[in-house]
């Protein structure tokens, strides 16, 4: 697998996703989870969900899940490569749409703009959670935590996120360690 197809794949599949990353990691999740388990076979479903979790848990962006599967596919210089790949293009982007951006504020397409990508924003964090539960081969309980979590959000959209993950861990220890 170590040869020039796999960088230059690398690159072709991370640099496109650097740019619909700009907004956050979790609209690229089930894209890169396409291309990696489904169409490439670099990693089984649960090698992506393993690496998956420990792009969550390790400090920094949820985005480190690219160099993580550069490095599974790759080594140390597929994981150097996908970390360029994925940052480098929306840093360049981001720097000069921050320049144009700055100078047309206020105007009437710089407002009808910004509100109408909020729900593009949206529908690529739908898309990468529907990825991982489909991958992640949960049941019906995920699936009705996922959309209680959703709808409570949409509801009280300030609502505190600790406090969703405190109610999901008693709910976990409820379910799991005392009903056991």
């Amino acid at each position: 697998m170590r040869d020039e197809n796999i960088y230059l794949a690398l690159v072709a599949i991370l640099a496109p996703l650097s740019i619909a990353a700009i907004g956050g990691a979790t609209g690229i999740y089930a894209p890169l989870q396409h291309e990696t388990v489904e169409l490439r076979s670099w990693l089984t479903a649960r090698e992506f969900i393993d690496l998956f979790a420990i792009a969550r848990l390790a400090p920094g962006p949820g985005s480190m899940l690219a160099p993580l599967i550069g490095w599974k596919v790759a080594g140390i210089s597929g994981a150097l490569l996908a970390t360029v790949a994925l940052y480098l293009p929306s840093s360049v982007l981001c720097y000069g749409a921050a320049l144009v951006w700055n100078r047309h504020r206020g105007k009437p397409w710089h407002r009808a703009l910004e509100a109408g990508l909020s729900p593009v924003a949206a529908g690529l964090i739908f898309s990468g959670i529907l990825g991982l539960l489909r991958l992640g081969e949960t049941g019906p309980l995920s699936w009705f935590t996922v959309a209680l979590v959703a709808g409570l959000l949409m509801w009280r959209p300030k609502l505190h996120p600790l406090l969703l993950i405190g109610c999901g861990a008693l709910a976990f220890f409820l379910l799991h360690v005392v009903g056991a």
